[in-house]
């Protein structure tokens, strides 16, 4: 969609793609955002539908056509911030988890308006997901709470079909095929084969030395990326035989001018993996996002800062829609949440090159 967001020419994409800074000026922004801090962004994979999670305790669901306009389709409550949301894989149903301890479905493939809780914990839901039931057609919802357990539902049944037990509170968790990663406190990642889940497949400490604050499955579930809050990124694999392939690398970082011993370093919030590509962007604390190249162990572009933190990032089905919240990210607590803090979502056009791996690079 070279038209896309009203971008001018082909040869001016091919220029812009040649360049390592990236244009964000054509971005377009969310309309109706949240009244909040925003906590969590995720597409559909049927439709062109957005869902927003904030800590005005609600999540939305937008609309958005080819020129990067919006439009409100539906919302539901939690009573509570919600901190995660997530759709089935056949688009019809929306899941939010959060701080009132439940996680909510609203099915919109049945015409509903109200949302039904689906699950709990005894403390609050960090992060949902749907996965392919083993042995089953069905979707089950898997919750991760700050109470240090991970659990699986049934959305047919209102006890939890099993329980997993951490060594400690849940930040983060992704899913892709059959491989579910838990990111939790005191750095502890967790790796789960779905085909067996109620045990851990194995269970490393994060090789980054400070707190994890996401991880991502890579698209064909092999491994994933730890983003931290030491502005550092871990690319890792779940085989061993793998291994030779780990490495880490210092993102959203800025050292300030004339201080060369100095560094500024800022929180990875989020990263998102390209649906057709397999590169991946990271974005933080210092309100930059970039996209990058694993296998060629290479930044593909940068991109100058959006004017406030970025704390939730997703592609859209296509990979030609990149959304990403300018949003206070609470990282330097609640004083630093003023009137002034920017709060939307920006959707930017991901023009034919811009995500695209090296050539010489080795596909997986």
């Amino acid at each position: 969609m070279s038209s896309l967001f009203g971008s001018t020419s082909n040869t001016t994409n091919t220029t812009a793609a040649n360049n390592t800074v990236g244009d964000i000026s054509k971005d377009v922004a969310l309309n109706t955002p949240p009244e909040d801090s925003i906590s969590d962004l995720a597409f559909s994979t049927q439709s062109e539908h957005l869902a927003v999670a904030s800590w005005d305790k609600k999540v939305r669901i937008y609309e958005i056509d080819g020129n990067g306009q919006s439009e409100g389709k539906a919302l539901f409550e939690h009573e509570a911030p919600v901190l995660s949301c997530c759709w089935s894989k056949d688009g019809q149903k929306v899941v939010g988890g959060g701080a009132d301890k439940a996680a909510r479905m609203l099915d919109l493939g049945a015409g509903s308006t109200t949302a039904q809780q689906v699950a709990a914990h005894d403390q609050p839901i960090r992060c949902v997901r749907f996965i392919d039931a083993p042995g089953s057609a069905q979707q089950m919802l898997v919750t991760g709470s700050w109470d240090k357990t991970v659990k699986y539902w049934d959305l047919r049944q209102s006890s939890a079909v099993a329980t997993l037990p951490c060594q400690e509170r849940v930040y983060t968790l992704d899913v892709r095929d059959k491989l579910m990663v838990i990111g939790t406190a005191d750095r502890y990642i967790n790796i789960v084969n779905l085909g067996d889940p109620t045990k851990f497949y194995k269970t490393l400490q994060s090789p980054l030395k400070w707190q994890t604050r996401v991880v991502s499955c890579f698209p064909d579930a092999s491994g994933f990326a730890i983003g931290s809050i030491e502005g550092r990124c871990a690319i890792q694999h779940v085989e061993d035989k793998d291994s030779a392939s780990n490495f880490s690398f210092k993102c959203h970082r800025e050292q300030p001018p004339n201080q060369r011993d100095v560094s500024n370093v800022y929180s990875v919030n989020a990263i998102s993996y390209h649906p057709v590509h397999g590169t991946f962007s990271t974005a933080g604390s210092d309100g930059t996002f970039h996209y990058w190249d694993g296998q060629a162990k290479h930044r593909l572009k940068g991109y100058p800062s959006v004017g406030g933190t970025i704390s939730a990032t997703a592609f859209n089905r296509g990979g030609n829609i990149f959304a990403y919240a300018v949003s206070y990210d609470w990282s330097k607590g609640y004083a630093f949440n003023t009137t002034q803090t920017p709060n939307k979502v920006m959707l930017h056009a991901v023009q034919a090159e811009e995500c695209k791996p090296r050539p010489s690079a080795k596909k997986r």
